[in-house]
């Protein structure tokens, strides 16, 4: 089937590797205009060559920190004033807090966390809503099984993806009315570079990730391939009447009933 993106703008945020890049490449297979947006300029310049490579017609370089209000307003304006209009916003910048428990927390990861992982989202969501009515487009929002299922160690994100998907949820009411379209993926545990963040030893890697796929029913981890392909059903005319969804792209994980034995 024909997902009729041929000369979309879509708008890709933490472009610069994991999800967002898998999620352009694959983009850029069906011959989609692309702005890509990240804070390190060399990896972005790398993925826009890969792009280009398979087929994108034209890709522009948006160095940008969305953790930052300006940015997320100036950044908009930047890409409708060089493709004059935007089709699908695929909010996929993202961090992990620090592994703590919630007694360890701090106010600073927590605002941290927040506000690359929801307000961000909010606010170039907020941005793009003019462009998106005129197109009709879509919004895609990279969320997490964690926004869903309480996993211990891990507090500000958990909270910061369960406010993402109310986010999608209000957005896509409030939206239907104009055209514009709203859903999220939600991940299972996918291996990307986000992990090494985490402070892990390469033991302690290896035993979170066998955890990981323990987790998972299918018995395996996800892979980046797999929630890229979501994220452009959803986005594109295969998706049509669906709006409001929260996506599990999970193995199966959020059907389970206990998250006990699985901690960060």
């Amino acid at each position: 089937m024909d997902p009729q993106l041929k000369n979309k703008v879509v708008i890709i945020t933490g472009a610069s590797s994991g999800f967002g890049r898998g999620t352009a490449v694959q983009f850029s297979r069906l011959g989609c205009r692309l702005a890509l947006i990240a804070r390190r300029k060399e990896l972005l310049e790398e993925v826009a060559a890969e792009c280009r490579a398979q087929g994108a017609p034209q890709v522009l370089v948006c160095c940008r920190d969305v953790s930052i209000e300006e940015e997320c307003v100036a950044v908009v304006q930047e890409i409708f004033q060089a493709f004059h209009g935007i089709d699908v916003l695929v909010n996929n910048a993202g961090c992990l807090s620090k592994r703590s428990t919630l007694v360890e927390a701090t106010t600073e990861d927590f605002d941290k966390v927040m506000n690359i992982n929801t307000r961000s989202i909010m606010t170039l969501t907020q941005q793009c809503i003019p462009h998106l009515t005129k197109s009709k487009g879509s919004v895609v929002n990279v969320s997490s099984i964690l926004g869903t299922h309480a996993v211990p160690g891990l507090a500000p994100y958990n909270m910061s993806k369960a406010a993402l998907d109310m986010l999608t949820r209000i957005s896509s009411l409030e939206l239907a009315e104009v055209g514009v379209r709203v859903n999220s993926v939600n991940p299972g545990v996918v291996y990307t570079e986000i992990f090494d963040n985490l402070g892990m030893s390469a033991t302690e890697m290896e035993e979170f990730l066998k955890k990981g796929c323990d987790m998972h029913p299918m018995g395996r981890l996800g892979t980046i391939e797999e929630v890229a392909n979501a994220i452009i059903f959803l986005a594109s005319s295969l998706s049509s009447f669906t709006t409001g969804q929260l996506l599990y792209v999970d193995g199966g994980f959020h059907n389970t009933t206990s998250t006990k034995s699985w901690h960060f």
